[in-house]
């Protein structure tokens, strides 16, 4: 199978590139050229959102699979059905739980809760601004989920990624937060009724990426670990693995830490389940990932 990647060398990225790898795949990575890809993966330079400089870069290369790292707007979804389409049978976006942000709901949330054919896109939004983008993160996944399902018919999948833990390298400063409020007592903000959430294993998400690349479903897939985790359960393995002491302050207004949700959005994995992909239990590896974050054993 050959397989293009668009992004995809940090993070989980870098771990789906292994494993492709490993299948005996044949791996493409396009991206700004601002990373070295790994031996044995043949390297394309373009910005993504340039449609002209895209076209030139791929030529006349053909895919089976496309796995999409980076796609997080309607108008970045366009391009990729324009471009990519004549160029695979299969385009596989990483998406996120965020396009659930105006669930609130008593049990855990279901593909059908967000139907992309029902989403309106406004692709004339100040997608191209960082500040716009960052605070949009979960409404521009869903219009760019929405341009991949309009018609005419396209081969595409969105896998819903939930939060996703471990890794030494985990670049979002998530983790740190709450340990370095443990380490020394400072109180962690959380709203007044916390509601658990899902989460995957960094290593766990690369794994059903990689499946999902060589499957055939179409359409959106939540992705997560059976056993949803609360703030406090987090910071218990924190505090297990580094000492310290957890203090929590309820606050009904004002910013939160990054793991705690004032409204219920876990998502449900049974259809992932059904199409035959095992999850793990969140139990089983929540010490290990953050243990790699934190770098201790």
């Amino acid at each position: 199978m050959n397989v293009l990647i668009i992004g995809g060398n940090r993070y989980f990225g870098k771990r789906l590139t292994s494993r492709l790898l490993e299948s005996g795949h044949g791996v493409t990575i396009l991206n700004r050229g601002s990373s070295e890809v790994p031996m044995g993966v043949d390297h394309l330079i373009a910005d993504r959102n340039d449609e002209a400089a895209l076209e030139s870069a791929l030529g006349d290369r053909v895919f089976d699979v496309v796995v999409d790292q980076v796609c997080y707007t309607p108008r970045q979804a366009a391009i990729a059905r324009r471009v990519l389409g004549p160029r695979t049978r299969r385009y596989v976006m990483t998406s996120t739980v965020e396009v659930y942000e105006y669930e609130n709901s008593p049990g855990p949330v279901r593909e059908e809760a967000v139907d992309p054919r029902t989403v309106t896109v406004d692709p004339d939004l100040p997608w191209d601004e960082t500040e716009f983008l960052d605070a949009h993160y979960g409404e521009g996944k869903r219009q760019a989920e929405a341009v991949l399902a309009a018609g005419p018919a396209f081969p595409y999948a969105a896998v819903r990624v939930a939060h996703v833990l471990g890794g030494g390298d985990d670049f979002t400063g998530r983790v740190d937060h709450y340990a370095d409020r443990i380490r020394v007592g400072e109180p962690i903000c959380v709203p007044t009724e916390n509601h658990p959430a899902t989460y995957v294993y960094v290593e766990e998400i690369a794994e059903f990426l990689a499946w999902a690349a060589e499957a055939s479903f179409t359409g959106p897939v939540n992705a997560h670990s059976h056993g949803p985790l609360t703030t406090a359960d987090i910071c218990a393995e924190i505090e297990r693995r580094i000492g310290g002491r957890t203090v929590f302050q309820e606050v009904e207004v004002g910013e939160v830490s990054p793991f705690s949700f004032a409204r219920s959005y876990g998502m449900d994995n049974s259809r992932a389940t059904a199409l035959g992909f095992s999850f793990s239990h969140s139990t089983e590896w929540l010490g290990q990932a953050l243990s790699e974050t934190l770098g201790v054993r």
